[in-house]
């Protein structure tokens, strides 16, 4: 059986760039390649020119936040991209986080469970019949109906999710779940979690997709790949109270505090010097070319339907980056 594997952008490679390397994935076996948003480029237009461009690659976002679009607009959005690709998008949508959708978006941030299952419900019936009324506790929407016809009337849809509550809505509502810097043991109890939903709203949990974006660090040796994960992490568990809390809960309490302190105080250098070895290993992709193909069996083996690597690069070499763990991390 061909071994699942996607490759996901957050930043760093430009549109141009990651039309090229979504290329040479789908070249290399990739079976998806995923583009984020936050700061990095309008995900959809980047979308749109993969799409063009490649023929196999499944495409998806991981993810759209529901509170930066209204979901009229991301279901336009969605049905536009899986027109071009013929069919081959995946809809991942999450509620982001209080700390961007606030102050850089001017954006009030509340209830986000609720605001991801209205934002879902809302995409799916103007997919399937063109045209949508829709009373929910977050969204409300008179009426909106599409002037063209979509290619298909049931997109796939994932949803992010980290904690029990939010896992549980995923099983409710979606095809399945976009987890991120996962450990060897999550895909277990999210699994578990994913069940005890989908079987609350008489969904079959085995019908339900687990994906996880893996931070991605290719090198000669392993301890240089360490290095060069960690600015990532310390970002991550910095500036994000929910990731900072995922990492705690993985038995890295320490660590994350010092991190968590460092980064409020604007000491970048001290939050990546917190950022431990185990840390990254447990969390990430990160060695030789072999060592990296062998934890990305690993986790096949742990349970995710599909790994998706995610390097962290910003500035000019970025592209080069995301190119040496693209070639290193193909599937054999």
């Amino acid at each position: 059986m061909p071994q699942t594997l996607g490759f996901a952008v957050s930043g760093g490679p430009n549109a141009s760039e990651i039309v090229g390397l979504s290329r040479l994935a789908e070249d290399l076996g990739y079976t998806s390649a995923w583009v984020a948003e936050g700061h990095g480029g309008d995900q959809f237009a980047v979308l749109g020119a993969v799409a063009t461009a490649t023929g196999r690659l499944q495409l998806g976002t991981a993810i759209t936040s529901v509170f930066v679009r209204s979901a009229p607009t991301i279901a336009m959005a969605a049905a536009t991209i899986d027109q071009l690709s013929n069919g081959r998008f995946v809809l991942g949508v999450g509620s982001s986080h209080r700390v961007q959708v606030e102050p850089e978006h001017g954006v009030a941030y509340a209830k986000p469970i609720t605001r991801v299952r209205d934002t879902v419900a809302i995409c799916r019936a103007l997919l399937r019949d063109g045209r949508v009324s829709y009373g929910g506790e977050t969204v409300q929407i008179e009426n909106f109906d599409l002037w063209f016809q979509p290619l298909r009337p049931d997109i796939p849809i994932y949803a992010a999710g980290l904690f029990p509550k939010m896992v549980q809505a995923t099983g409710a509502i979606a095809d399945g779940i976009i987890l991120t810097r996962s450990t060897l043991k999550t895909a277990g109890t999210i699994r578990a979690d994913l069940a005890e939903g989908a079987t609350a709203a008489g969904r079959d949990p085995a019908g339900i997709k687990v994906t996880s974006l893996q931070p991605t660090a290719v090198a000669k040796t392993r301890a240089e790949a360490l290095d060069r994960c960690r600015p990532g992490l310390a970002m991550y568990a910095g500036f994000f109270p929910r990731y900072n809390k995922l990492m705690a809960s993985y038995g890295f309490e320490d660590e994350c505090a010092k991190i968590a302190a460092a980064w409020a105080r604007g000491d970048q250098k001290t939050a990546i010097a917190a950022v431990s070895d185990a840390m990254v290993d447990a969390t990430s992709v990160a060695g030789t070319p072999e060592e990296c193909r062998e934890k990305l069996q690993a986790y096949r083996e742990s349970g995710l339907d599909e790994p998706i690597i995610s390097p962290f690069a910003r500035g000019p070499e970025s592209a080069a980056i995301f190119e040496e763990a693209i070639r290193a991390c193909a599937p054999r």
